[in-house]
């Protein structure tokens, strides 16, 4: 293979941060993302835990309420690691 790849900047949002920096201080210090399902109830599940993103906001991310309305929430976390 000779084709070539440049990575030109990095961009996470995951259960253990929604930035780069913060991602990669509590990957560090084994911060576990997972918890307890807090955006639905969980009564009738047998599972309650989860590795949820939390406090996102779309708008930190340059994302227009009219579009973040349309979208499902992994394509917002996609469009905010790009703008990242």
């Amino acid at each position: 293979m000779d084709k070539r790849v440049v990575v030109t900047g990095c961009g996470i949002v995951s259960p253990i941060g929604n930035d780069v920096p913060t991602f990669w201080k509590n990957l560090i210090d084994g911060v576990c993302g997972i918890d307890y399902i807090k955006s639905f109830p969980t009564d009738d599940l047998p599972v309650k835990i989860a590795g949820e993103v939390k406090d996102f906001n779309p708008s930190d991310y340059a994302i227009e309420p009219g579009f973040a309305r349309k979208q499902d929430k992994f394509t917002l976390f996609a469009v905010a690691a790009a703008w990242q």
